[in-house]
């Protein structure tokens, strides 16, 4: 590296602290409209574009080269977008936890670019992503990382342009066109969604359902017995393969879904009820594995478990991104061919 490339470096990193105590001190924080760029210092109109979000519009960069995710849920997208990831977050729901470490689907790519991992915490860590100096942050999606994002949004504009995936975006489909709009990778999207539609194809022809309707249980680390509701991205997935979805929403007596509307959980005694269509598929999302639940009396009687029509699917396949769409299409593939 070059004097004046570590000098500029240097000086992008004293901005960045001093963006970190500017919003801890609740100084006035600039709007990410008026973000200057970080390498020159002023706003270089055809260098950047406008993004319209739930905060109205926002100018980005035409094309970001540090992009700040807090979202583990949405790098995914990003990374098969292969856009640059300065620092994401790591915590994707079933597969990692507070202990830190990618996620497995994308980390050989996080490793090939460098990306650095957000500690996790229960609130954002703000010095540690404007210390990564990003020219871009994407957050929100589903899950309580969204969450923290909505809380620190003025913060986060301080630092950069500050794109955040609303809540009510609750596709695969949706996430993916929002955060390639955002990253400035729409022109890739098409390509994949024909990939996608091929794959279908491919598994519903080739395939053989073992019957319906299909429920799909969800293994919490409650214990607590939980289904997902046919209008989830999942079922919705396999929908398109030929597994009919379950209507355990009416045989729970319509229940109040959880967070993100694609779980509910019932109570022991409505078990029998609610989980009794002729095959299953188990989801485990840090609970009991399916040979787990294959050892405990209240599931051995179920009419899946019972006749060996129960089927167990990755965390990845719940809230799936891009690659766990395709993941579980390969699985559902292999699981039950002709």
């Amino acid at each position: 590296m070059s004097d004046s490339q570590s000098r500029g470096r240097g000086l992008r990193r004293i901005v960045a602290v001093a963006a970190v105590a500017a919003v801890t001190l609740g100084l006035a924080a600039c709007g990410s409209d008026d973000t200057p760029d970080t390498a020159t210092g002023e706003a270089n109109s055809s260098d950047t574009r406008t993004v319209e979000t739930s905060r109205g519009e926002i100018t980005v960069p035409a094309e970001p080269q540090r992009i700040a995710v807090l979202s583990a849920g949405l790098a995914g997208y990003l990374f098969t977008l292969d856009a640059p990831i300065a620092i994401t977050d790591t915590r994707l729901l079933g597969v990692t936890n507070l202990d830190g470490g990618f996620p497995p689907q994308w980390a050989e790519k996080a490793e090939a670019q460098g990306t650095e991992e957000l500690p996790a915490g229960e609130t954002l860590n703000i010095e540690a992503i404007a210390l990564a100096e990003p020219d871009l942050i994407i957050g929100g999606g589903q899950g309580f990382s969204a969450v923290l994002a909505e809380e620190a949004y003025d913060q986060l504009a301080a630092i950069a342009p500050t794109v955040l995936i609303p809540s009510s975006v609750n596709t695969w489909q949706g996430e993916l066109e929002a955060v390639a709009d955002a990253a400035g990778e729409s022109d890739k999207v098409d390509g994949l969604l024909e990939a996608y539609e091929d794959k279908v194809a491919e598994v519903k022809e080739s395939i053989t359902v073992p019957g319906a309707p299909v429920a799909y249980f969800l293994s919490l680390a409650t214990d607590e017995p939980a289904f997902i509701p046919p209008t989830a991205a999942l079922p919705e997935l396999l929908a398109s393969v030929g597994f009919e979805a379950d209507d355990v929403m009416t045989k729970a007596n319509n229940p109040e879904l959880y967070g993100s509307g694609d779980s509910f959980i019932i109570s022991n005694e409505l078990l029998t009820q609610v989980g009794d269509a002729p095959v299953m598929f188990v989801v485990p999302v840090a609970g009991r594995s399916l040979e787990q639940l294959q050892q405990d009396p209240l599931y051995t009687s179920l009419p899946a478990f019972a006749e060996n029509q129960v089927y167990e699917l990755p965390a990845t396949s719940y809230r799936p991104d891009y690659d766990g769409v395709m993941g579980t299409l390969d699985l559902v593939e292999e699981t039950f061919a002709q």
